[in-house]
């Protein structure tokens, strides 16, 4: 792991061409070389991770801006991102990414007020992981959000792998502990719905459980969020998607404080999340 001045770390938005090609780049190096994703010809011999959405979101980008010889832009060596989808920008260019694994429709139709941010593509280069960079991208969120307006959090959130009865504890976790009340309950697609709630939870080891989940999940419930009604298989990323809903009233400011959210964000802190999340001693 890289040694990491954490003073010469920077945090913005993408500017330009250059800065999101660097995002997609990176995006590819994480999903596709590391994590397995698989990818077709054209996504192959460009190296880069891209969609549709990418041209109308916002890409919040960490940036080391100590000298590399491999530095990727005018200001440093890109080592984190995440892509941002407001609400208003979302419905005048098709959707949300959400709505190809979830039905929206009831959300959207029965909040007036209700303002999203969609977060998606969360990754940190190998070299880089740890809280600096990850507190950085939640603090860029939450100045996002706070800039904006906006009043809740969406996003599909990974587990690795695509065989539901291997993931049974994680999902049936999730089911029972972080199902949201009807207004906010939002379900996966008939055709794509996996059952979650696979195990009775007075069969799961819920705190063994709670330690093995992604760490951005992790964060997601510590946070305050809830869970939408069934996985979906994402057979590209080789992934079982959950749909994340965090309500910006339910998050405690105190979190983003300092830097950033340094429970949600880091690895540390699992027993107070225990506590939280399952209710612990």
């Amino acid at each position: 792991m890289a040694v990491l001045d954490q003073t010469h770390l920077k945090l913005r938005l993408a500017a330009n061409e250059r800065d999101v090609l660097a995002a997609q780049r990176l995006r590819y190096q994480v999903f596709y070389e590391e994590l397995g994703a698989k990818a077709d010809l054209l996504t192959r011999a460009s190296g880069l991770d891209c969609d549709r959405f990418d041209a109308v979101c916002d890409h919040l980008l960490v940036i080391d801006e100590n000298p590399h010889a491999d530095a990727d832009l005018r200001d440093g060596k890109l080592i984190g991102t995440y892509r941002l989808l407001r609400h208003d920008v979302a419905l005048a260019n098709g959707g949300f990414y959400s709505q190809s694994e979830y039905d929206l429709a009831p959300l959207l139709e029965n909040r007036a007020n209700l303002r999203l941010l969609e977060v998606g593509r969360s990754c940190v280069a190998r070299d880089y992981r740890g809280t600096a960079v990850a507190e950085l991208l939640w603090q860029g969120i939450w100045d996002y959000v706070r800039k904006h307006g906006l009043t809740a959090m969406m996003g599909c959130a990974s587990l690795p792998g695509t065989e539901p009865d291997v993931l049974a504890d994680e999902l049936s976790f999730l089911a029972h502990h972080a199902r949201p009340p009807e207004e906010w309950r939002v379900r996966a697609l008939s055709h794509r719905h996996v059952q979650m709630a696979r195990r009775p939870i007075e069969e799961i080891n819920q705190r063994a459980v709670l330690r093995g989940l992604p760490t951005l999940i992790k964060g997601y419930l510590r946070l305050g969020a809830f869970v939408g009604d069934g996985a979906v298989i994402d057979w590209q990323f080789n992934t079982t998607d959950v749909l994340i809903l965090l309500p910006v009233s339910r998050i405690n400011p105190k979190y983003f404080a300092h830097y950033g959210a340094p429970v949600a964000a880091s690895e540390g802190g699992n027993r107070r999340e225990v506590e939280n999340v399952v209710g612990g001693s």
